[in-house]
């Protein structure tokens, strides 16, 4: 009887000894293998239009895009998928199964829906980054239990209701801007600046009185509610830029903020930490650089175009550069660094030249020279990029910031008319041409620049056009979305960004042309298509009709611009074997830029090309 109780008891402390490491390890502390299996039910679950190479047979540490592991490989720790096309509501149990994960970064994509209701899972978090999707609904509660959160960015969605208390002690930087968000702003957020939250109606309570300050869904005209609409974009994504400046370690900003003080204890997980992060620079460039040197430079936000956004920094010297962020392109890093170097060793006076470039497996940044007057794009149509030069976001607030767009925008139009003469837009068609002549000469005539359009072109310091982006939309995937493709400047034929050729090209500096000629945008929001409208207006034989009204007032260029005008048309034919080459269009458009120049009558009348009949 006595050995029976004894074995009871012993039974009884076995299991109380079991349950007791249960409960201090719970099952949080997921394997591999079931990281693994939560991501591929969010695969499964989310729709994507770029395809992930995330397969049940791949390790996930070593081949999955986006996903990165603890240095002894056991969990996942950083996820980032930033611009995937990724759709639908987040799955629910599955990311919420990454119980080690550190970095969750889903930027830049088309999700919906409520954020997750149980951020407490990922108690070792410390950047969330779900901006620019278009997510719904309340922010939760449990967002308050991440403890170690350094970066919180939720910001371009459509999250509404009030903002809950996030007493968060490590929070170093946030941004909930460009919501539906309401009600009065919380204790513990009011140490951050306020354009950390504008574009929602929150009641901003000053700590130091009882002010109040109201920052509301801006009333403005159509225009300068587009343009607020495009600071908060840019502002949003200047601010992770800041973020990664303010890193010591030289790395990315998903990545360089710690849970300082917390109790994980796990240092940040870099990149690439096999790769040199030195800058690879080409002749002419005699600054030595690298990654993190690179993002400790003061910047501001230029633009965002069809692979990131651009920023201009300021070398140590003093002297300025453009630095392009390349974040919509997946590519191998040795394709992406083939085309580097045969673009960098480019040198002409109607080239942009590209300074230095960096590539990793997650980052790829280019530095060009800066030029101050900006794109074409930006001087022929009047509005210039209002996140730009003229003034940083980060040094207004409220109504100020307000009214500076407002005075940006009323002093761009008043000097429209006198920016962009007949003269100046012939030298813009010239430089173009030179430097587009130029790329297709060049690596055995088999280089094409693939985007050319009025944004990818600047004015070098004679006024002549100087091309930039040479070759980066030959490595876009062809999943992405259409939007981020300058159809108005695509050619008929070409489907596939990576078909690009030459042919191409031609056609892409017709439109240029007509956008010239007519200062009508090809990727206008009316949806007119330039080319078709141009060449209805043409058969019609109202020709004069075609031409921007600020042309018309100058006198005695008619015959120029009808010339330029059938150059343009046969640029743009329907079949790429109609088309002139490169080559031949250069010597058409510096004929009437020499008899423009000797002012002589234009040759027109020996131009073999004619109007389309119908």
């Amino acid at each position: 009887m006595g050995r029976t109780r004894g074995k009871n008891l012993l039974l009884i402390i076995s299991a109380i000894l079991f349950l007791s490491r249960e409960l201090a390890f719970p099952p949080v502390l997921a394997d591999l293998d079931e990281d693994k299996r939560a991501l591929l039910d969010f695969l499964l679950g989310t729709r994507h239009a770029r395809a992930l190479n995330w397969r049940q047979d791949t390790p996930v540490c070593e081949a999955w895009t986006g996903v990165t592991c603890s240095d002894d490989r056991s969990r996942v720790v950083s996820l980032r998928l930033p611009g995937r096309g990724l759709r639908g509501p987040i799955p629910p149990n599955t990311l919420t199964r990454l119980f080690s994960i550190q970095v969750l970064s889903l930027r830049f994509n088309f999700l919906s829906g409520p954020l997750p209701s149980d951020f407490s899972v990922w108690e070792n978090l410390t950047v969330l980054d779900l901006s620019n999707n278009g997510f719904s609904g309340s922010i939760p509660d449990s967002i308050s239990k991440l403890t170690h959160i350094a970066a919180l960015n939720l910001a371009n969605n459509s999250l509404s209701g009030e903002i809950p208390d996030l007493n968060l002690p490590n929070l170093k930087w946030i941004s909930l801007a460009n919501n539906k968000l309401n009600g009065t702003m919380p204790k513990s957020l009011q140490r951050f600046p306020s354009w950390a939250f504008l574009g929602n109606n929150l009641a901003l309570e000053a700590s130091d009185s009882d002010h109040r300050i109201k920052i509301e869904k801006l009333g403005e005209p159509a225009l300068l509610g587009i343009a607020l609409g495009a600071c908060a974009v840019g502002f949003a994504v200047t601010s992770l830029l800041v973020i990664t400046c303010c890193s010591s370690n030289g790395v990315d900003y998903e990545t360089s903020l710690d849970s300082k003080g917390g109790s994980s204890g796990k240092k940040p997980i870099k990149q690439n930490p096999t790769r040199d992060d030195k800058i690879m620079s080409f002749a002419g460039f005699s600054y030595s650089l690298r990654f993190k040197h690179l993002l400790k430079l003061p910047a501001e936000v230029l633009g965002k175009g069809t692979f990131g956004h651009t920023y201009k920094a300021v070398l140590k010297d003093g002297n300025e550069v453009a630095i392009k962020w390349v974040a919509e392109l997946s590519v191998a890093a040795a394709k992406f660094e083939l085309l580097m170097e045969t673009v960098g060793t480019l040198r002409h006076e109607n080239i942009a030249p590209l300074r230095a470039y960096y590539c990793s497996r997650d980052e790829k940044m280019l530095v060009y020279d800066y030029f101050s007057e900006g794109s074409v794009s930006s001087i022929l149509h009047g509005i210039h990029n209002l996140i730009s030069r003229s003034f940083s976001p980060f040094l207004l607030s409220g109504l100020a910031f307000i009214q500076s767009v407002r005075s940006t925008i009323a002093g761009k139009i008043a000097g429209r008319q006198s920016r962009l003469s007949w003269e100046r837009r012939v030298k813009i068609a010239v430089g173009a041409a030179r430097g587009l002549a130029y790329i297709h000469a060049h690596n055995g005539k088999r280089l094409v620049h693939g985007n050319l359009k009025a944004s990818n072109i600047f004015l070098n310091t004679q006024g002549f056009g100087c091309v930039s982006d040479i070759g980066l939309t030959t490595l876009m995937n062809p999943m992405m979305p259409a939007s981020l493709r300058a159809a108005g400047y695509r050619a008929p034929e070409m489907l596939d960004a990576q078909n690009a050729c030459q042919e191409s090209d031609v056609y892409s500096f017709g439109v240029l042309l007509l956008e010239l000629l007519t200062g009508k945008s090809p990727t206008h929001a009316a949806k007119v298509h330039l080319v078709r409208w141009v060449q209805s207006v043409v058969r019609e034989e109202w020709s004069a009709e075609v031409f921007d009204l600020e042309l018309l007032r100058c006198p005695n260029i008619e015959d120029e611009m009808i010339g330029m005008l059938k150059i343009g048309l046969a640029c743009v034919a329907t079949t790429p074997e109609e088309r002139p080459k490169m080559a031949e269009v250069l010597e058409m458009v510096e004929t009437v830029y020499q008899a423009k120049s000797k002012d002589q009558p234009s040759v027109d009348q020996k131009s073999p090309f004619h109007f389309p009949q119908a």
